[in-house]
């Protein structure tokens, strides 16, 4: 076995890789931009190899200096984790030949697989079930036309080299298409290098589903059951889950018994997984194969017991795998929900900034964290915006579903803008809950975007009595603290109004033995708990039921966060809420005569200039984020009077683009 390794890659996947070689006792390298200089992966490994600026152009995709590190430091082996060079030949060959070992595949499987044109050709070859489509060059707009009207809309236009949704648009007519191969190709040059494109049929109401193939230097293959990837959005997983509450042991079998000919035809030694497109009729079609480790293995490695990153070394060091197909077994249910930094509630605008709070759930037998970041850390512009991945187990779907949102109700982050209320919302939407999910799903469920409307709290008297609780301890704390002062403390009332949702709730609010009862609507609610001044956690029983809910005060206000749904709350005294009824409200400053930038990034393009007529629909501006171009268009027609800001420029969030007359 490797006596130490170098992690080529950042944030939480090389964390996660560095926590295994520990286990195993093998040392380790980290690398780092100058962004990453204080990162997470940085502190945990043995040793940290500085390779460049920010942008990865210019440090984690350069191989020279990453084999330059391994020569340097001494290490045996590189583990590429996923994106960045994870799926590059020219890396594997710059290695071998250097006489370091690619933790991952041969070149001959990076080559045949790691392009999505080639290996969808090498899959028909096999016999594997493929989807209609072009997968030879497209040099230009007028061609990816003409290919899709032969195939017939829709169609997905993908990059040859992509992976996690970029460089990937799908197109219901020619104008989509021809905006559609400009967009993907640019970021497909913007994240991989390649701006090559395929144009593919789009199957409507599909799953996308997944199998994990592990294979050794013996020609030895197996499979490790599938994941349900079909919650995405923006074409990226955002929930997964294994096994898939769709498919049925039959086409198990046969899917897996077809990715492991796929990946017998390269002779594929590693962890790799091969992806495919299931319409609701169980009909399944290769989509592509990933020739590294996924984003989503924990979920794998929790019902079948295995650790596929140790198999992965294990594998490299020449070792044949200890088990069979008859001895993978699976158990129980893992459900997977990546924790982004961007505002749901904006689009799922990125979000960059130091996260001044981070607090994730206690990890344990039922819930995993895998993260590369830390409280005080920085979320950066020049990376994906991933947080952490949240996991949890149970020994069924509906235990995995339970224990993910008690888990997501004690994740607390603050400093950034986060995902979690729309993860707790997904949670409990009757079609994931009852499994009847598709890739399409999102966009159907919230084809405006995702409100605060969309998580309303269905028992409001929970947070209305918890609100009472928090003010009710302010107070009597208070009370305490001027009796110290003044000689005899001061009596508190027992009446108080909550108010919430701009609806004035009055409560009963009366000392108890470990806590408080509060009577609202004629019903007690008898709330117990140990919470402390400033916790952000509220932790206790109401009525003898566990509740953890997230607090904050911000002056008058108390901003409470549960199951998805965030509230702000003002408890007043009785009097006090009187005389509020007639306090008159304050409107907002009009900003509808400025283009404001939605998120932090960088400013591509300006397509309009002052004194031009624009009309509703048509593009004003091009930001880039997190390696995604955002086009920003006109929701109205108007005319611009000033341009303020040019291409090149870094915006911050809400700073004025342009100003109309």
């Amino acid at each position: 076995m490797f006596k130490k390794i170098l992690i080529a890659n950042r944030g939480e996947i090389a964390c996660r890789v560095i926590k295994t070689a520990r286990k195993m006792g093998i040392k380790t390298v980290a690398v780092y931009s100058e962004a990453d200089k204080d990162a997470l992966h940085v502190e945990m490994a043995d040793e940290a190899v500085f390779i460049g600026p920010p942008p990865s152009t210019q440090s984690y995709l350069l191989i020279d200096r990453i084999v330059q590190a391994c020569k340097d430091t001494g290490a045996e082996a590189v583990h590429p984790g996923y994106g960045f060079l994870s799926e590059r030949p020219a890396f594997c060959e710059a290695l071998e030949k250097e006489g370091i070992v690619f933790i991952g595949p041969k070149v001959k499987a990076i080559e045949a697989m790691g392009d999505k044109i080639t290996s969808k050709k090498l899959a028909k070859e096999a016999g594997v079930s493929t989807v209609p489509g072009y997968t030879e060059i497209i040099k230009n707009p007028q061609e990816a036309v003409e290919i899709a009207a032969s195939i017939g809309y829709p169609v997905m236009i993908k990059a040859s080299a992509g992976g996690g949704g970029k460089g990937m648009r799908i197109a219901w007519n020619d104008a989509e298409c021809t905006d559609g191969f400009e967009r993907a190709t640019n970021e497909a040059r913007s994240s991989f290098g390649d701006d090559r494109v395929f144009i593919e049929k789009y199957i409507v109401e599909p799953r996308h589903i997944e199998i994990q193939v592990l294979g050794d230097s013996h020609g030895n293959i197996v499979y490790l059951g599938e994941r349900e990837c079909s919650l995405q959005r923006r074409n990226q997983k955002v929930i997964e889950e294994a096994p898939s509450p769709f498919l049925d042991e039959a086409t198990r079998k046969a899917m897996g018994e077809q990715a492991v000919m796929l990946a017998r035809a390269v002779d594929y030694q590693s962890a790799g997984t091969v992806e495919f497109i299931v319409d609701a009729k169980r009909n399944f079609y290769f989509l592509e194969m990933n020739t590294r480790l996924q984003v989503e293995h924990p979920v794998t490695e929790y019902i079948t017991g295995l650790d596929l990153v140790e198999q992965m070394l294990r594998v490299a060091a020449g070792e044949p795998l200890s088990f069979t197909q008859d001895d993978v077994k699976l158990k129980g249910w893992a459900i997977e929900a990546r924790v982004y930094a961007e505002d749901p509630f904006r689009n799922f605008l990125p979000s960059i900034g130091r996260l001044v709070k981070y607090m994730p759930p206690q990890e344990n037998e039922v819930v995993r964290v895998d993260t590369g970041v830390y409280e005080g850390g920085e979320v950066s512009m020049y990376y994906d915006p991933m947080i952490a991945k949240l996991i949890t187990y149970g020994a069924t779907r509906d235990r995995a579903i339970a224990h993910m949102r008690d888990a997501l109700n004690e994740f607390f982050i603050r400093g950034v803008q986060h995902n979690i209320s729309f993860l707790a919302a997904l949670m409990v939407h009757t079609r994931f809950m009852t499994g009847r999910i598709s890739t399409n799903m999102i966009a159907e469920e919230y084809p405006h975007g995702f409100s605060a409307t969309d998580v309303p709290h269905d028992d409001p008297a929970l947070l209305i009595s918890v609100a009472a609780f928090l003010y009710r301890r302010y107070m009597d704390r208070a009370a305490q603290i001027s009796g110290q002062l003044l000689g005899h403390e001061r009596k508190v009332g027992s009446h108080c109004v909550v108010v919430m949702g701009g609806q004035q709730h009055p409560v009963q609010i009366d000392p108890a033995e470990g806590g408080y009862d509060a009577v609202y609507m004629g019903e007690t609610y008898q709330i117990r708990s140990d919470w402390q001044f400033g916790y952000p956690l509220f932790k206790g029983t109401l009525n003898g039921t566990e509740i953890c809910i997230q607090v904050e005060r911000r002056g008058m206000v108390y901003r409470l966060f549960h199951w998805g749904s965030q509230a702000d709350v003002v408890v007043l005294s009785p009097r006090v809420a009187k005389f509020q009824t007639l306090m008159p409200e304050k409107a907002p400053p009009d900003l509808s005569k400025f283009l404001l930038s939605p998120m932090p990034g960088l400013l591509t393009k300006v397509a309009v200039q002052a004194g031009q007529e624009v009309k509703a629909g048509e593009e004003l501006a091009v930001i880039e984020a997190m390696k995604m171009e955002n086009v920003l268009r006109a929701d109205h027609d108007s005319k611009v009077a000033k341009v303020m800001a040019g291409p090149g420029d870094s915006l911050a969030v809400d700073q004025a683009i342009l100003e109309f007359e």
